[in-house]
């Protein structure tokens, strides 16, 4: 590593490179954790990051010299993701720990290499491809749970609300915000049963015969039609007819080879009871007050913040898994949940205006 020309440094000087130096400890400790908790290949990548961090605590321990000083806690930010780390090492973690390193100061900072600067533009990079392992193995999980706990937040919010706002007494606002729990929650657990069954229904048409091995004898391996199964299944021209050869060659039909990627769907009755408890543990938050004999506009007002605060840490938790800035989703989900309710219960208090 190449050291910048020595100088005199400024106490400012000594009090930036200890941070970084303690920085690079504690981020380097945060890939060792988490590399604890991997195997294989992941693990092999961590350990290497943190190999990478410890030649940029070298920089600056030979930059201080015999100024080291005592040693220093790593900023709030890499200290909270050593926690996260130590105790779950999740996908969250990495998430965070690649909006971390784009927010290297290096490029900017003379004292620091190129080659350092560079190094953590490929940090970035390379935790974002962790990362993004990690959200694929979630994703459709992760999807259903935000989407049917936000559709329940926002729906039942909504309903309440704008019943409460016609001015009918606070049991009927209760009744009716238990009935679009139960309502919305069961049409969400059957949707999503019907969605997976049918999935599973056209991955198993789409699925070779398990007859076709037994006419593998009998091919005329002069006319060769496997090659055209190969072709059906998006293989070249070339391609096809080499992999049929091989095929006739081995005495083995391996239909199903490189052309069939069967994604992990689930069973549907899994699948409906997730969608149904994702959609109700949203639904139930805004009737907690009517359940304690609230009403009115204390209610309304008591539900709003219950919901806020529940929609700004599922637009929180989006954010930080999609890599975003967890602020602005978290203000983007309040801003939609909210702009649906005060939609009907402005159609709550005209329809309660118009009846009386």
């Amino acid at each position: 590593m190449t050291i910048p020309t020595q100088r005199q440094p400024k106490a400012v000087d000594l009090r930036r490179w200890r941070q970084y130096l303690a920085d690079e400890r504690a981020e380097a400790a945060v890939y060792r954790d988490l590399a604890a908790r991997r195997t294989g290949e992941e693990r092999d990548i961590l350990l290497a990051l943190a190999e990478a961090e410890g030649r940029h605590e070298e920089h600056w321990k030979v930059l201080l010299g015999d100024q080291v000083g005592k040693p220093r806690r790593g900023d709030i930010r890499t200290r909270l993701l050593g926690f996260l780390a130590r105790r779950f090492g999740s996908v969250f973690v990495l998430a965070l720990a690649q909006r971390a390193e784009a927010r290297s100061p290096y490029e900017s900072d003379s004292d620091a290499t190129p080659a350092m600067a560079a190094d953590e533009r490929i940090h970035e990079e390379v935790v974002r491809g962790l990362a993004t392992r990690g959200r694929n193995r979630l994703s459709g999980t992760f999807r259903a749970a935000v989407f049917g706990a936000n559709d329940g937040l926002v729906s039942n919010l909504a309903l309440v609300i704008g019943i409460s706002a016609s001015g009918v007494p606070t049991h009927v606002v209760l009744l009716t915000g238990v009935a679009g729990l139960l309502a919305g929650a069961l049409s969400m657990g059957a949707g999503e049963y019907v969605s997976v069954r049918s999935q599973r229904e056209l991955l198993e048409a789409s699925a070779p015969s398990g007859q076709s091995h037994e006419a593998l004898p009998d091919l005329d391996v002069d006319a060769n039609e496997l090659a055209l199964v190969y072709r059906a299944r998006g293989m070249s021209e070339d391609e096809a007819a080499m992999h049929a050869s091989e095929v006739l060659r081995d005495n083995s039909l391996e239909v199903t080879e490189a052309a069939d990627e069967h994604e992990a769907i689930g069973t549907g009755l899994g699948a409906a009871l997730s969608s149904f408890c994702f959609f109700a543990s949203g639904a139930i938050i805004p009737i907690i007050p009517y359940f304690f004999g609230l009403g009115g506009l204390p209610a309304i007002l008591v539900a709003a913040g219950l919901v806020g605060l529940a929609l700004l840490g599922t637009g929180a938790i989006v954010g930080v898994l999609s890599g975003g800035p967890p602020l602005r989703r978290a203000l983007r989900q309040l801003g939609i949940g909210f702009g649906a309710a005060a939609v009907t219960y402005l159609l709550g208090l005209l329809f309660g205006t118009v009846s009386a």
